[in-house]
């Protein structure tokens, strides 16, 4: 079993790739360290979003779980940010929630959370990876009455959407929203979050069949939601991912507002009431400049952390800031929330829109994008890692970052929850970006299609192999006469 554990996760197809057998080893591992650390029985809570798959793998988890001696506490679906909260409020000893964000309905994930509510570090992964990973995982299992049970948490919804409707200290009455629920755990809460706030709904992506999960809907399908908020005269829309962890936002003139624009939007909102601590937001290496911009213009400190959700709470956690996000939408309100919440990113967009009453499409302009594109190339396995040690491709991006100088970036990475290298850059005129991105990214192609040494050399001994073999074979019948 190779590496189990991304930026975001466990993650992969369901139930093909990521599979039972390696649920229930994650949940017995899990259970077992939890049971290690208390010295007696533990409660793991599960949530899940709506695919199909959600169901398949938390039977896997629980048996893994409750084989091991821990409780299994079961939430149903429920967004990411559920899970974090409740694992602290029902003083759980873990949180499991069984998704894949913003990915199609064919990949699932497992993202576990620690008693405190945040993520589980780096270290405590690579631990329960060993766990997994171990031949003597079997040993793990209890019996009698030490096994686990099930219990079903009835108020788990309840108790997350009250959480929630307190992330804004003033009702929202007289903005009129639309939701887009991308078919997914959003679809069971927005409205009864917003509607009960006194916010006047219209609601699209929300009829989840287990298979439509972020098809063609959700914060990476915005046509939908645009074509929604102008049609219907709304004040400003708002799109979740499958889990609820994202929000992206759609002024009244259909104009996208992005991660990037919302934690400029927030940033200055806090700033003005005294409450950005440090006077600083964390943003990461693929932030548009032009946050960086934004903050040099307002006097606030846009610092920048490695790609993902976790680096960026890492880096807050480490330095005391409580205001920080990507530019999926993935924001981090630190001071109420331990992860992204998109549902508490929304009821806080709609409080500034109340509170400073200007228009969506107003709050907006605070900050201006610089010209970017983004590429992503497909990468097998075969890979990974090994198409940045291509001299030709890594000349090319020297190349071009000599040409950009000053006035642009290039960065090139490996997603950590897709099998892609993805191609960012920025500069002054979108023509010669676009040339550039496409020119690398056809390269990067060509590499990713080129066989590598070690191939071809197996290739050759193959042939070599087969010739003999054959030429061993046209002489049998010679030596038979």
């Amino acid at each position: 079993m190779g590496k189990l554990f991304g930026t975001d996760g466990v993650r992969g197809i369901a139930v093909s790739g990521l599979d039972c057998s390696t649920a229930m080893r994650l949940g017995k591992a899990a259970a077992a360290a939890a049971v290690a650390k208390k010295g007696g029985r533990a409660k793991i809570l599960i949530g899940k979003d709506t695919r199909a798959s959600g169901d398949i793998l938390e039977a896997a988890l629980t048996a893994g779980i409750c084989s091991a001696g821990a409780d299994v506490h079961i939430l149903g679906v429920i967004p990411t940010q559920g899970v974090s909260y409740l694992t602290t409020l029902y003083e759980a000893d873990a949180g499991i929630m069984i998704t894949a964000s913003s990915s199609p309905a064919e990949y699932n994930g497992i993202k576990l959370f620690s008693h405190t509510g945040f993520r589980y570090s780096e270290e405590k992964q690579d631990e329960l990876e060993r766990l997994v990973n171990d031949d003597n995982w079997q040993k793990l299992s209890v019996g009698g009455e030490k096994i686990g049970r099930i219990r079903y948490e009835e108020e788990a919804e309840w108790d997350y959407i009250r959480r929630v409707v307190k992330a804004a200290s003033c009702d929202l009455r007289g903005i009129k929203v639309a939701l887009d629920c991308a078919n997914g755990a959003p679809a069971r809460y927005a409205k009864r979050i917003f509607e009960g706030m006194g916010a006047s709904c219209v609601v699209v992506g929300c009829s989840p069949d287990g298979f439509n999960i972020n098809s063609g809907c959700g914060v990476n399908h915005l046509d939908l939601l645009r074509q929604t908020v102008t049609e219907r005269h709304c004040d400003i829309g708002l799109a979740f991912d499958g889990d609820g962890s994202k929000c992206i936002a759609v002024d009244e003139k259909g104009g996208v507002m992005d991660g990037d624009k919302m934690l400029a939007i927030f940033s200055k909102f806090l700033k003005v009431q005294g409450k950005l601590q440090a006077n600083t937001v964390v943003a990461t290496v693929m932030s548009n400049y032009g946050l960086t911009q934004f903050g040099e213009r307002e006097g606030i400190n846009v610092t920048a952390a490695a790609v993902g959700s976790g680096t960026v709470i890492d880096r807050m956690l480490r330095f005391g800031y409580n205001l920080g996000g990507e530019q999926n939408g993935h924001i981090v309100f630190l001071d109420f929330a331990k992860t992204g919440d998109g549902m508490v990113t929304g009821v806080r967009l709609l409080e500034v829109l109340k509170r400073t009453r200007r228009t969506a499409s107003e709050l907006s302009s605070v900050m201006e994008h610089c010209p970017q594109i983004t590429i992503n190339v497909p990468m097998p396995d075969s890979k990974r890692e090994v198409w940045a040690e291509d001299a030709d491709f890594r000349e090319l991006v020297t190349e071009y970052k000599k040409r950009l100088g000053h006035d642009g970036r290039i960065i090139v990475r490996e997603s950590g929850t897709e099998s892609v290298v993805r191609i960012m850059i920025e500069g002054k005129r979108t023509g010669v970006i676009t040339e550039y991105a496409q020119n690398l990214a056809a390269k990067l192609t060509e590499v990713m299609n080129s066989k590598s040494e070690k191939q071809l050399r197996t290739e050759e001994m193959l042939r070599e192999i087969k010739e003999e073999t054959d030429n061993g074979l046209s002489v049998l019948p010679q030596l038979k006469k």
